[in-house]
């Protein structure tokens, strides 16, 4: 079978690497000619661990190719995956479609057989329908059906999420593009992975309603998180208390500065917007979103506390700079509101992260940048750890102790045991447990 996908963004690139690994024919397209070229020479725009490799295997393989032209691409193609961006638009927090229809009318011209157009962006309740009737207006003629299949990938591990994923969620409302999906998912059909079929308006909201309960189950740790600090239990041990519980899980239970990144702070806020629009108001959601702003921005609160009250000429060393660990993704990263309020309240950032910093330095030209993690602490008054990236929870404390001015280490990601550290001479703060844990 031969596919198109639009955009090679995350979604898109990633799609399209793992589409060629199942066997299919794979043309990736982009209006950005340098990114194509660069593509076309192995140069990976994002990063995502395996990613190169696997682009570089199906490419040598003619499996998998970049162009420009969108209508060649089409042209002869069974699938047409719609994979551009869906950024939320300035100040009313809907998601920005005009990219997605721009993309749906091009693909209009270009159709010249039967052809099944995917929604692979995120994208709101109705998106589908709006763009089937984009095409039908374009070319009353053409022949196609359109189908919503929405991507849970998650930073870090996207590729083994696409190859082995919890399911495949897929909405679809004729038995012929019924039947073209089955066939590109066939690999996964093999290993008995639950492939979902709905309606488009079913699949849509599936998408963005997972991604919210899983930001709701961060933001209720972090408030319990908080509620242990001011009663003396620990959190660590309420999340697995309650995750054992097969009803609740365990995962999404990790105390932090709050959540980040390209879906879920987007994703909660279009679909608050959504329900308002149809009059039926999610008033959970619009509370996690709310409480995880301002958590973001407390964080730095925290840090000042930590050194007496004030970071007023004082020097932070921090840590880790995107929203997660496995990604060079700054979108939405509790650092950003960290480092403007430490630098609003007369601190000096020095920071180091092992993939983000090229995006952190667009972001935040007013820190210093070092190569890398114990260049952060040379002079500094306090070390911060913001993303819990594997080469952090492994520090040489008796350099540490050297470097810094002072031994206080603000870990907001709990990746120490407080007991540990306070034995090793540290003022130690982290996030709902109490000074005295030994253990993680």
């Amino acid at each position: 079978m031969r596919i198109a996908i639009i955009g090679t963004g995350y979604v898109g690139l990633v799609s399209g690497a793992c589409f060629s690994e199942f066997g299919l024919d794979v043309i990736c397209v982009d209006k950005d000619a340098d990114k194509i070229d660069g593509l076309r020479r192995g140069e990976i725009p994002i990063f995502e661990p395996g990613l190169e490799q696997l682009v570089k295997t199906n490419s040598e393989a003619g499996r998998l190719s970049f162009s420009t032209d969108l209508r060649a691409a089409v042209q002869g193609a069974d699938a047409v995956f719609i994979a551009v961006g869906t950024p939320s638009r300035r100040g009313d927090g809907h998601a920005d479609l005009s990219y997605v229809y721009a993309a749906a009318e091009e693909i209009a011209h270009a159709i010249d057989q039967y052809t099944v157009i995917v929604t692979k962006s995120t994208v709101p309740v109705g998106t589908g329908r709006e763009v089937e009737r984009i095409v039908r207006e374009t070319m009353p003629e053409a022949s196609f059906d359109v189908v919503s299949n929405p991507e849970f990938l998650r930073e870090g591990s996207a590729i083994n999420d696409f190859m082995r994923p919890d399911r495949v969620v897929i909405g679809a409302e004729t038995e012929r593009a019924k039947g073209v999906m089955r066939q590109l998912y066939r690999v996964l059909y093999l290993i008995e992975t639950p492939i979902l079929f709905t309606s488009i308006e079913t699949s849509e909201l599936i998408k963005y309603a997972a991604n919210t309960f899983l930001a709701t189950k961060i933001t209720f740790i972090n408030e319990v998180a908080d509620l242990c600090e001011k009663v003396g239990a620990d959190v660590h041990d309420v999340a697995k208390g309650i995750g054992l519980d097969g009803r609740i899980g365990k995962k999404f239970l990790h105390p932090g500065p709050g959540y980040g990144g390209s879906c879920f702070p987007k994703d909660t806020l279009a679909l608050v917007k959504t329900a308002q629009d149809y009059n039926s108001p999610l008033r959970i959601v619009e509370a996690v979103v709310d409480i995880n702003d301002k958590r973001k921005s407390a964080m730095a609160d925290r840090i000042a506390k930590a050194c007496g009250g004030s970071v007023r000429g004082k020097t932070v060393a921090m840590l880790g700079l995107t929203f997660k660990p496995n990604t060079d993704d700054m979108r939405h990263s509790p650092s950003l509101p960290i480092v403007a309020a430490l630098l609003e309240e007369g601190a000096a950032v020095q920071a180091y992260d092992p993939a983000g910093m090229n995006e952190a330095k667009k972001m935040m030209p007013d820190v210093t940048y070092c190569e890398e993690s114990y260049a952060t602490m040379d002079g500094a008054d306090v070390l911060a750890i913001v993303t819990e990236w594997n080469e952090f929870r492994s520090l040489d404390f008796d350099r540490v102790k050297k470097l810094l001015s002072s031994p206080i280490l603000v870990d907001l990601r709990n990746i120490y045991a407080p007991g540990d550290m306070k034995q090793l001479g540290f003022d130690y703060h982290s996030i709902g447990r109490p000074v005295d844990r030994t253990t993680l």
